[in-house]
């Protein structure tokens, strides 16, 4: 069988720690981690509260209106918006057999702004929440929609351009492709009407800080549908990451289990998009990082990935909302500030050992 390579990267199976006393090591570390960054996340703000009082009303013996009202639906959002882009990037890493794969790479980001663009310059109108926070924006329920309904047009065009899930290569191709279409669009779109559709530029920057209760309960939902149905897809992304020829060896249905896992994806990616905007680098840097520490098996690593993303996000969000205290950071501007380098010692460290 022909051997494939992973510039960077051991083959994924065998690489990682492996025994099972060390992966429960780093699930519990990982658990601690989003324990401490939630209580954080929910602490800190204008009025610090103490991580006591913070326990106390997460465990309901308490009521604080400050933290059920106003934190701890952004901090749920940060945490459920980092576990979808966790598991989505580890999910696209092993479908595209890259290790460099981004949850957007198939024009979802694009899609989303420029759905919440035309919602917003065609329907108009915006809500008194937006209007106040032009800055950083609360999007009405229909912008939220068209996000959802750009993300999904985007992957569906980006599938009909390539011919299909069994061509990976053109995938990719062609998701560049309606990503940089849909982009120039959003551009022209904001041009046109730039007074109207200018809070729509804070939310392509990724923002945390209106998303609500429904909008935690509507990911959740998302999260539930989809992660399972994942995670019983772990053995084919096994074979998947191992090579096409490998995973037909074991009669899997090739065609039908990667569109399955587009579809999930795309709905993951787009509930999150609609929800927080474009917020980049969790989904590769996450799935990365664990699979040095876990190995590549996804049965594993789609929930370490998960709570890896979230990990990543709830202290992205917390260090955005204190570094430039009283204002705050679109929290999609730090991750890529903090991702952009990681990628390119990524490509670094593969061309070296290429």
């Amino acid at each position: 069988m022909q051997k494939t390579s992973y510039p960077g990267l051991a083959p994924p199976i065998a690489r990682g720690y492996g025994s099972i006393g060390c992966r429960l090591l780093v699930f519990l570390g990982l658990l601690v981690l989003l324990a401490l960054g939630l209580v954080l996340g929910v602490g800190q703000g204008a009025v610090p509260i103490a991580p006591g009082e913070v326990v106390r009303a997460l465990l309901g013996l308490s009521e604080n209106p400050i933290i059920t009202e106003l934190r701890l639906p952004r901090a749920l959002a940060a945490l459920l918006v980092g576990a979808v882009l966790g598991i989505s990037g580890a999910a696209f890493q092993g479908l595209f057999r890259n290790p460099l794969a981004d949850p957007y790479l198939m024009g979802s980001a694009a899609g989303a702004a420029f759905g919440v663009t035309l919602a917003v310059s065609v329907m108009g109108g915006l809500s008194s929440a937006f209007a106040q926070h032009a800055v950083f924006a609360h999007l009405p329920a229909s912008a939220t929609l068209f996000g959802f309904l750009g993300a999904v047009g985007a992957v569906l065009l980006t599938l009909l351009l390539s011919g299909g899930a069994s061509r990976t290569g053109d995938l990719i191709l062609a998701g560049v492709v309606v990503g940089s279409v849909l982009v120039s669009l959003t551009s022209y779109l904001m041009l046109q009407d730039a007074d109207r559709v200018r809070a729509v530029f804070a939310y392509t920057l990724g923002n945390l800080a209106f998303v609500g209760w429904n909008g935690v309960g509507s990911l959740a939902l998302y999260l539930l549908f989809a992660f399972p149905l994942l995670l019983l897809l772990g053995r084919t992304l096994n074979a998947l990451y191992l090579g096409e020829e490998t995973a037909r060896s074991l009669g899997l249905p090739l065609g039908w289990l990667k569109l399955l896992i587009i579809g999930l994806v795309t709905l993951l990616i787009a509930a999150a998009v609609a929800q927080a905007g474009i917020i980049g680098f969790v989904g590769l840097v996450a799935p990365h990082i664990l699979r040095r520490l876990l190995g590549g098996d996804y049965h594993y690593l789609l929930p370490a990935s998960a709570l890896g993303g979230a990990v990543l996000l709830l202290l992205a969000d917390l260090l955005a909302r204190t570094l430039v205290a009283p204002a705050e950071l679109p929290v999609g501007i730090l991750t890529t500030l903090l991702g952009g380098p990681f990628f390119l010692y990524l490509l670094w460290r593969g061309r070296r050992r290429a």
